[in-house]
């Protein structure tokens, strides 16, 4: 509609209302929003108020975040080099390419209950669990370059990458889109409007896409220079710093109203820190010594 295409955007509203006359109401409800949204924009820095605003700098941030470490995760070096690797690590050709194969089929396998647990684990849960074995399975691979060759040599580095796959799947492969669209939206319109969620999302499709033109083009190089071992042990240095900054620094969005999400981005970064710093000893005590503990102070006044 910001285009002028209504006549092709009151026949997508008719596929989802159930008469004419409830499509022709919400495709004029979306004409005077966009109207509104043309007269809140006049006059305006976009980059001052995207990066300006508290709440939406926030949403950058923590969208910019998941986004980048989707690519630095080191899940494309895989997907893009995963046949050299493992010809380099023994494998014949053929059997290079079934086992790079094999290699995707895994990461759609193990999406599949990314759609349960996402809404039910949390965002921000699966990359806390995902960030450190995603970090240690590179490590395996890299390390299992080190091994004389022959089928310890193969299986440590078949076995790293599948499970790095596995891991993957349910965590960095579906949060970040899914964490982005939501950081993106707000019920209290003048901090959200719709130009900004546009260039929002542009932004953090951006982010992804340019990470993943760099590092498709520096694994060679970075190979070369730190050697296999070492270029595995990068990607799996920035995935157990993934973990320390998604610890300390990003919100969960689970379960969350459109209210909610603006109190949730509407909190001091350095105060998310300091209290899930102030949790450590918490969770130490409840998981790792399996004490009864009381419950928590909760974060957001949204949760009392």
């Amino acid at each position: 509609m910001s285009k002028g295409r209504y006549g092709k955007a009151f026949a997508s509203l008719q596929r989802f209302r159930w008469s004419r006359f409830q499509a022709a109401r919400d495709l004029y409800y979306i004409h005077k929003q966009i109207a509104i949204e043309y007269e809140m924009q006049k006059g305006k820095n976009l980059w001052k108020e995207f990066f300006a605003v508290p709440r939406n700098r926030r949403a950058a941030q923590s969208s910019f975040f998941v986004m980048f470490m989707q690519q630095f995760c080191g899940v494309n070096v895989i997907a893009y080099y995963s046949t050299v690797i493992f010809e380099d690590s023994g494998f014949s050709r053929n059997n290079a390419l079934l086992v790079s194969m094999g290699t995707g089929i895994v990461n759609w396998l193990f999406a599949i209950p990314a759609v349960y647990t996402i809404d039910t684990f949390g965002r921000r849960n699966l990359l806390l669990v995902t960030f450190p074995l995603m970090g240690i399975m590179l490590l395996i691979t890299g390390f299992s370059f080190l091994a004389p060759e022959g089928m310890g040599r193969l299986a440590g580095v078949a076995t790293g990458i599948y499970m790095f796959m596995v891991v993957y799947s349910p965590g960095e492969g579906p949060v970040p889109f899914t964490y982005s669209a939501e950081a993106f939206v707000s019920t209290y319109y003048p901090s959200m409007p719709l130009y900004i969620r546009e260039y929002g999302m542009a932004f953090a499709s951006a982010t992804t896409w340019g990470f993943n033109f760099i590092l498709s083009l520096t694994w060679p190089a970075l190979e070369e220079a730190f050697t296999t071992t070492g270029a595995f042990g990068w990607y799996a240095g920035w995935n157990f710093f993934g973990w320390v900054f998604a610890y300390f620094c990003l919100p969960e969005t689970k379960e969350r109203t459109l209210e909610e999400l603006d109190t949730v981005f509407s909190m001091r970064t350095s105060d998310h820190a300091r209290y899930y710093l102030a949790s450590l000893p918490w969770y130490v005590r409840k998981y790792l010594l399996r004490s009864d503990v009381e419950p928590r102070e909760p974060l957001y006044a949204v949760e009392d």
